[in-house]
């Protein structure tokens, strides 16, 4: 089966609620990368965490979740700094993030950091998110990109309250760009697309990744379900009926259900393949967003079969070119 390589940022999610009447924030460990590797272990996949954390009592908690869920740390490492803040306000159960911390503890992870040989033999690959936006994570990743001899997964996760410089977005469209060249699956959401490739449709958004390189992309819609596009085509899969408190970490569950299942089984033979594959993930994500929190929501898969009865929904709308 072997292992995975997620490689990205860990931080603490104040998650807004209430508490007898009064407004409260609610600590949670989180970041999409760290949501991610806990998600595959969840499913019963091996996998190693590379990132940078603080030294502090809240890096400690991180610490905890990801020994106690079954996540490898032997690429993270310890810097001077306090753990990054993501605070989250709700509209609904979708949660708009505000970051704090000067430098972030998670964009700290230098290539010289990197364990060559965890990347190199690493059966899958991830990459992704706002620690690229800082150059030694970046430089990080392109690093382990051009180590792995595994698959390659890619998921730009895109903040835009973190894209102020005036050439921001040009430039996150361009390390999109060039992770997208080799990658074997890229993972977007279609707010992600609407920032990096504005008024283009969802699809459009899918073509113009494969056209760069992409092998495989899954583009997930919220409520209204995914695409999943190949070279041989695409299909738009609804999303399963749920009661959703809470979507942070729902698309990082997507991912987690991807890797996981690429990790069992491989990349799958056709379209058909990965259809059943995405409409899985769907299923993990609506458990996610039944319960509060990213991380410690990701589910087992026991808990997504007593949940969701039966084989996951079908394809509508399938394009086979």
């Amino acid at each position: 089966m072997g292992y995975a390589v997620v490689l990205g940022e860990a931080l603490i999610d104040l998650l807004e609620g209430q508490c007898g009447g009064e407004p409260v924030f609610r600590p949670a460990v989180g970041g999409a990368p760290l949501n991610v590797a806990v998600g595959v272990a969840r499913l019963g996949g091996a996998v190693e965490f590379v990132g940078s954390l603080g030294d502090d009592g809240l890096a400690g908690r991180i610490r905890d979740l990801l020994s106690t869920a079954g996540v490898g740390m032997r690429g993270t490492i310890t810097t001077t700094a306090p753990t990054a803040l993501a605070v989250a306000t709700f509209a609904g159960a979708e949660p708009d993030f505000r970051f704090y911390g000067d430098p972030p503890s998670y964009a700290l992870l230098e290539p010289q950091a990197l364990d060559a040989e965890l990347v190199s033999a690493a059966a899958v690959l991830y990459c992704g998110s706002i620690a690229l936006l800082h150059p030694g994570p970046l430089a990080a990743a392109r690093e382990a990109w051009s180590r792995t001899g595994g698959l390659r997964v890619f998921d730009p996760n895109v903040r835009p309250r973190l894209l102020t410089g005036p050439d921001a977005v040009t430039e996150l469209r361009s390390v999109v760009a060039e992770f997208a060249a080799d990658a074997d699956v890229v993972k977007l959401s279609s707010a992600d697309a609407e920032v990096l490739y504005p008024a283009t449709s969802v699809r459009q958004a899918a073509d113009r990744l494969l056209d760069l390189g992409a092998r495989t992309v899954v583009l997930t819609c919220g409520a209204a379900g995914a695409l999943v596009a190949t070279g041989a085509g695409s299909a738009m899969l609804p999303a399963p009926e749920v009661r959703a408190v809470d979507a942070t970490g729902a698309g990082d569950s997507v991912m987690a259900a991807l890797i996981a299942d690429l990790l069992a089984d491989g990349v799958p033979e056709d379209l058909a393949g990965w259809t059943h594959r995405v409409g899985y993930a769907l299923q993990v994500a609506g458990l996610v967003c039944e319960s509060p929190g990213g991380a410690v929501a990701m589910p087992t898969r026991e808990q997504v079969a007593a949940r969701f009865a039966g084989p996951p929904s079908g394809s509508s709308g399938t394009d086979d070119r």
